[in-house]
């Protein structure tokens, strides 16, 4: 009785297999990623120029200053008091801090590198979407803090809290006495991460399941056990000569004919003629 042996599984049609890694981009996200490009460079310098002009102080000290005569933040002096009275150096919002400065000169520079990188990696034909999809997340997140430090309030002093900065609330008008308008201008230059925002969408759009990536799963190499069928059997076949059968030959066959006075080729038909 014929046992078991390994045969290949049929085929299920229409069986999918999700790739994370490497994805395609679907024909929309790919034209939209490229035709970011160019305002993305346009939004990296016009940031990385405006922040490095601010640092470390163009104008930050002045806006605090402005506001605290017209009561409208804490008072720049805090930090003067503290040293004058050798006390702990007090809290100051993030607004009027240098700390925000130079994390937005810092975060530029990274965004110069990054879109560098990104078109090298697109032009090599490695942007993956889920590659994209993390670089996006993390840059949205940077902006975003930038973007709250620069708007951001002030509750240092509790008799005058800010909920955002006065230019921003009372325009650059109280800035003209003080010949500071041009600076306040300056101030209110903010970088929203609108295109980051954007190529995150398109990176989430292709990381979604769609037919460009729909890949159907081989399951040829998959075995299981069952049955043999006839038409599947494995057992060794006699082979057949193409001149008919011939038995086998062997040395002491040769023996046997040569003693009979018969050549071991003479009673095989002719190949030629």
């Amino acid at each position: 009785m014929p046992v078991s042996v390994f045969s290949r599984k049929p085929k299920v049609p229409g069986t999918t297999s999700y790739h994370l890694i490497f994805r395609k981009w679907p024909r929309i996200p790919r034209r939209g990623t490229w035709w970011l490009m160019p305002f993305e460079l346009a939004g990296t310098v016009t940031g990385l120029v405006l922040f490095a002009l601010a640092q470390p102080n163009l104008y930050r000290t002045d806006m605090w200053q402005i506001g605290w005569d017209h009561r409208l933040n804490s008072n720049p002096a805090i930090v003067l008091y503290a040293y004058a009275n050798h006390t702990p150096q007090p809290h100051v919002a993030l607004v009027w801090s240098r700390t925000l400065t130079d994390f937005n000169v810092a975060i530029s520079v990274l965004s110069l590198f990054m879109l560098l990188s990104k078109l090298t990696a697109y032009i090599m034909k490695v942007w993956f979407p889920v590659l994209a999809t993390f670089i996006n997340v993390g840059m949205v997140a940077l902006y975003a803090v930038s973007t709250y430090g620069n708007i951001g309030p002030d509750y240092t002093d509790s008799r005058y809290p800010a909920s955002s900065a006065w230019y921003f609330r009372k325009g650059c008008d109280m800035a003209k006495p003080n010949g500071h308008y041009s600076s306040c201008r300056l101030a209110q230059a903010v970088l929203v991460p609108i295109v980051y925002l954007l190529n995150l969408t398109f990176a989430i759009w292709a990381m979604l399941p769609n037919k460009v990536n729909d890949i159907v799963k081989d399951e040829d190499d998959e075995f299981t056990v069952s049955e043999p069928k006839e038409s599947h059997n494995w057992e060794m076949q006699s082979m057949k000569s193409p001149m008919g059968y011939q038995p086998p030959f062997t040395p002491r066959t040769q023996a046997f004919h040569t003693l009979d006075r018969q050549l071991p080729l003479r009673n095989q038909p002719a190949r030629f003629g």
